[in-house]
């Protein structure tokens, strides 16, 4: 009988759990209008800036159940962590909340500083604040995963408070392209853990109610 002690069982884990609309024309032309003013016109749906990724998501009271329909309808997978974190009495849900949310790429940590508590303090340091669970579904439904690539991220994790599964470990909703497939999936929260350079990190810069 082979016994797993607890770093194994996080390590087997880890690896566990990250495992049409119609064509319309152009009611006006823009190819005369400066590049300055053109993003005036057409909003880009993020902004980048010294490794750090910015958009907004909007809530509109989606519950954890029907955040499942409805991505699955859109043809995104939700890996089973993910599923019982939406399951999950602590996952909780706003309506009509504008987040406006940074995502610390990777890279903006050195190799061997891309940990857990590091990422957190740093965050803290900019005035980052802590995002609601419902940050990761609102992220996976707005972005392609051409869209992650463009960006250069494999995963984008939402730093949440932690939610346990049911075996007590502490898990983070992630929005990521994984094996071919688009995935809203959970991670292991540790202290400790280390990331990849291809992760991003999602906090909220502010949130503005809308009525």
């Amino acid at each position: 009988m082979m016994i797993t002690v607890p770093s194994q069982k996080r390590e087997i884990k880890s690896r566990k759990i990250a495992h049409g609309g119609k064509h319309m024309k152009s009611d006006f032309l823009i190819s005369n209008i400066p590049t300055g003013k053109l993003n005036a016109v057409i909003k880009p749906k993020w902004t980048e800036k010294d490794n750090v990724i910015r958009f907004s998501v909007t809530s509109d009271g989606t519950t954890g159940g029907e955040w499942i329909t409805r991505l699955e309808s859109k043809g995104f997978r939700i890996g089973s962590y993910a599923e019982s974190i939406l399951h999950s009495k602590s996952f909780k849900l706003t309506s009509g909340i504008t987040y406006e949310v940074a995502v610390l790429k990777g890279k903006y940590f050195s190799d061997s500083n891309r940990i857990t508590k590091t990422i957190r303090k740093e965050a803290k340091n900019l005035k980052f604040s802590t995002p609601n669970t419902e940050v990761a579904p609102l992220i996976r439904e707005k972005f392609s995963d051409k869209e992650l690539k463009a960006m250069g991220l494999y995963w984008i994790v939402a730093m949440h408070e932690p939610i346990e599964d049911s075996d007590g470990d502490p898990l983070l909703l992630s929005a990521d392209r994984f094996d071919d497939s688009s995935w809203l999936n959970a991670n292991y929260d540790d202290p400790d853990n280390k990331w990849n350079r291809s992760d991003g990190f999602a906090f909220v810069v502010s949130q503005v109610s809308n009525p």
